[in-house]
């Protein structure tokens, strides 16, 4: 069953990666409660099948970076990204697309996320198995309140200037 407006996200654990900043050094891969991190807070959430691929790094990731104020300005709290990658992956992509301060790169490395939500693609014909489908939603107090699922291989509801239109609308 695949969630849906007016449900509550799947309680399980996404994995950040988390660096030390001054140290050189870094803690590594974080367990992030979904339920608590996201109590009493707005999230803006968005999935994608993976870190480094092409629309995800050239498009998706950067239109939210971009307009990480406007967000803030929206009512939301964060900004997660989640990807079906580990944590270092994610830490990595989050350092090459400059996303410190601004999006939470989370990893959901064993597709757990991406299974109780029901929103996953099945990506093994190319090598890549189970991933997250392309998706964004706007969660308030762990409550979906909006939902944007793409289409097999599009690019078209779930950037970031649909989300924050959204997230205005929600606001208002």
């Amino acid at each position: 069953m695949t969630i849906q407006v007016g449900d509550k996200l799947p309680s399980t654990t996404l994995m950040e990666f988390v660096q030390v900043e001054g140290e050189g050094c870094s803690i590594g891969p974080a367990p992030v409660n979904v339920a608590d991190a996201v109590a009493g807070k707005t999230i803006a959430l968005f999935a994608l099948p993976g870190a480094f691929t092409p629309t995800c790094s050239a498009q998706h990731v950067p239109g939210y970076v971009q307009m990480n104020d406007e967000f803030k300005a929206a009512g939301v709290d964060e900004i997660w990204c989640v990807s079906v990658n580990d944590a270092f992956v994610m830490g990595a992509w989050g350092s090459d697309q400059n996303t410190a301060g601004k999006v939470r790169m989370m990893g959901d490395g064993s597709a757990d996320f991406a299974k109780k939500t029901g929103l996953t693609l099945d990506l093994t014909t190319k090598g890549m198995g189970l991933r997250s489908n392309r998706y964004s939603m706007l969660v308030k107090d762990g409550v979906v309140k909006t939902l944007n699922v793409e289409g097999p291989g599009k690019f078209e509801v779930s950037d970031a200037a649909t989300l924050l239109a959204q997230a205005k609308a929600l606001k208002a």
